[in-house]
């Protein structure tokens, strides 16, 4: 088994050696399964319980002051799975594969993927609002309002600073730390997932890249790729899906990983970065200041 995972593409983070002991030790976790499908779940699980990163726990604030997570897995024989907008929701990843495994649907979003959730013993009902991101939304004067109300609070927050803090956009505060995700193979087929808590002040009920497939992730029988970023513009592009797309055309996965972030900055001008896992060799990529990653072999 080999696995690789990221925690995220954005600003430098304030603490890198601990969040890499974590990122290692979700890379190992996932190396230890059986399946490719087992060690991605199971090393973004241990991400989405960490508060260092962007998804479960110490997942991003939207505009009514709630946490919602996303996710998305796709197998090398194209079964998908995605769920959204979940409140409460720790391990999104865990979801979207119970979508996959259990049910005829691709995509399950909001309370119902929670009730989804829980019906397969996925945890629900957990706070996912620390006490940092708490303060820093509170501090922000939030909306009381309906929707409009809301665009016109965040017109001034969602997406400022992108360059700095990545999926945050918040360039005022320490930057928060993206989106993880993981592909991993045990030499026959591939695994890939997602997970993110989303996009600090940004319109309740938005969703990003994460959960689409081709843009958040994509796996096929050549490979996989995760993204992390600025969501919107990598929903534009198909990141993920350009990423094993190169891949197909018999291109490493280190140039894949390359060339389909050097288009993504070309054609967008934004921040993003990816992972991408072949046969025989993976890559990593990104035009942030920086993202970790690990990689781990059984």
């Amino acid at each position: 088994m080999r696995v690789i995972v990221h925690g995220g593409a954005g600003g430098a983070p304030d603490d890198p050696e601990p969040r890499q002991a974590v990122l290692d030790e979700a890379a190992a976790t996932g190396a230890e399964s059986a399946t490719p499908l087992d060690a991605v779940e199971s090393a973004v699980g241990v991400l989405e319980s960490d508060q260092r990163f962007n998804a479960g726990v110490g997942g991003a604030v939207q505009s009514d002051g709630v946490v919602r997570t996303d996710a998305g897995v796709m197998t090398s024989d194209r079964e998908i799975g995605a769920a959204c907008s979940m409140p409460g929701v720790e391990h999104a990843a865990s979801v979207a594969r119970v979508v996959r495994s259990e049910t005829p649907h691709v995509f399950v979003s909001g309370e119902h993927a929670a009730d989804l959730a829980a019906d397969f013993g996925v945890d629900t009902g957990v706070d996912l609002l620390t006490d940092e991101k708490r303060e820093r939304y509170e501090a922000e004067d939030p909306p009381r309002g309906g929707p409009r109300d809301h665009l016109d609070w965040l017109a001034s927050r969602f997406g400022s600073g992108d360059d700095q803090a990545g999926e945050t956009g918040d360039k005022d505060a320490a930057p928060d730390h993206d989106t993880v995700g993981a592909v991993a193979t045990d030499g026959e087929t591939f695994a890939a997932v997602t997970s993110t808590g989303g996009r600090s002040f940004a319109l309740a009920g938005r969703v990003g890249d994460v959960p689409q497939v081709g843009s958040g992730f994509f796996c096929t029988e050549v490979g996989g790729a995760s993204a992390t970023g600025a969501g919107e513009d990598i929903a534009r592009v198909t990141l993920s899906r350009r990423a094993v797309g190169y891949l197909d055309d018999g291109i490493g996965a280190q140039a894949a990983a390359d060339r389909a972030i050097e288009e993504f900055a070309s054609i967008t001008g934004s921040g993003a970065g990816v992972i991408v896992l072949g046969d025989d060799e993976a890559g990593s990529a990104f035009n942030t200041e920086g993202m970790q990653t690990s990689i781990a072999d059984r």
